[in-house]
């Protein structure tokens, strides 16, 4: 493979298994696991895969996320906004001012990138 090109492989068991900063369960018992499988070279962005089981977080962001949703379902609110449902092969961004829900509804995995400050 190139050294411009990186091919994602299948997660490995070195899951990170603690919630995101900015991430506060409110509903249910929801668990999040992910891998971080590719820095870019000055370590601006990063990007990876993401599993979540069903339950609410209120996020509070503070880096732009690009995300792919490969399977399960989530209905995401903003705080004062209107509920937004992804579901597998919806492809969407998040900007850091982002404050809201992620109500996970069905088992979730997705692919994402997120540009850091």
């Amino acid at each position: 493979m190139s050294d411009t090109i990186f091919r994602f492989p299948a997660p490995g068991a070195d899951a990170i298994t603690t919630d995101l900063a900015g991430w506060v369960k409110t509903e249910g018992h929801p668990t999040m696991r992910y891998w971080v499988q590719h820095s870019s070279a000055d370590g601006s962005v990063i990007s990876g895969t993401w599993e979540a089981t069903p339950g609410t977080w209120h996020a509070t962001y503070q880096s732009y996320e690009f995300v792919h949703l490969i399977e399960g379902e989530i209905i995401i609110t903003p705080d004062g906004g209107a509920p937004v449902t992804v579901r597998p092969g919806d492809a969407f961004a998040v900007e850091p001012t982002f404050k809201g829900t992620w109500q996970v509804t069905k088992p979730v995995r997705k692919h994402f990138c997120i540009k850091l400050k």
